[in-house]
């Protein structure tokens, strides 16, 4: 059941990262699921240096994993196109 609960919420995140970042047009919502997770994780590493499967699904928890699926959109960004956007 957690597998895909992160499935969800990993959509979710990923799919509201990329309409912040503007780049909803050029990824499916395969890319939105692995931004959405991967950023969860980075917002985890960065804010509180623990596993993603350590805290309960909140609205923190929540607002963290975007934060961190919008800094990996701008870093993917900045690597693509040389600017952030």
């Amino acid at each position: 059941m957690g597998f895909l609960v992160w499935l969800i919420v990993g959509g979710v995140v990923g799919w509201l990262a990329s309409i912040i970042m503007r780049t909803d047009a050029q990824q499916g919502i395969f890319l939105n699921i692995v931004v959405g997770i991967v950023g969860a994780f980075i917002a985890n590493l960065i804010f509180s240096g623990g596993t993603i499967n350590n805290a309960p699904l909140n609205l923190y928890t929540f607002l963290v994993s975007l934060v961190g699926a919008i800094i990996l959109l701008a870093i993917v960004n900045l690597v693509r196109r040389g600017s952030v956007r």
